[in-house]
């Protein structure tokens, strides 16, 4: 399976923005898709996950903020971006959780600045 994201670009802070993640195969049997992200300087991190019956879960800093959503039938996820802060800026990813494909792909890039 080969994720790719999309969906990034600039916006302002307090704007939205709705990233997708397709797979080139079935999600239906992974078990978590996480989105995560990495800002520069910094490590990649896990910042929403979701299971395969739609459970969710966000690191504190995005929390009722962003909201994940999947859609096996389509083999996509969503990551949902409201409220954005510049703290936000970040190259953008999607994988299993934990991380099992080798190959991330180029990511989406999302810059929060006015």
């Amino acid at each position: 399976v080969q994720l790719q994201a999309s969906g990034g670009g600039l916006v302002q802070p307090g704007g939205s923005l709705r990233l997708s993640c397709a797979a080139s195969g079935s999600i239906f049997s992974i078990k978590v898709m996480g989105w995560y992200r990495q800002a520069p300087g910094k490590q990649r991190e896990l910042v929403a996950a979701i299971t395969s019956g739609g459970s969710t879960n966000y690191v504190d800093s995005v929390k009722g903020r962003f909201t994940i959503s999947r859609d096996n039938a389509k083999n996509t996820v969503y990551l949902q971006m409201n409220s954005l802060k510049s703290e936000d800026t970040a190259v953008y990813y999607c994988n299993s959780d934990p991380p099992y494909y080798s190959d991330w792909g180029k990511g989406t890039l999302v810059t929060v600045s006015s």
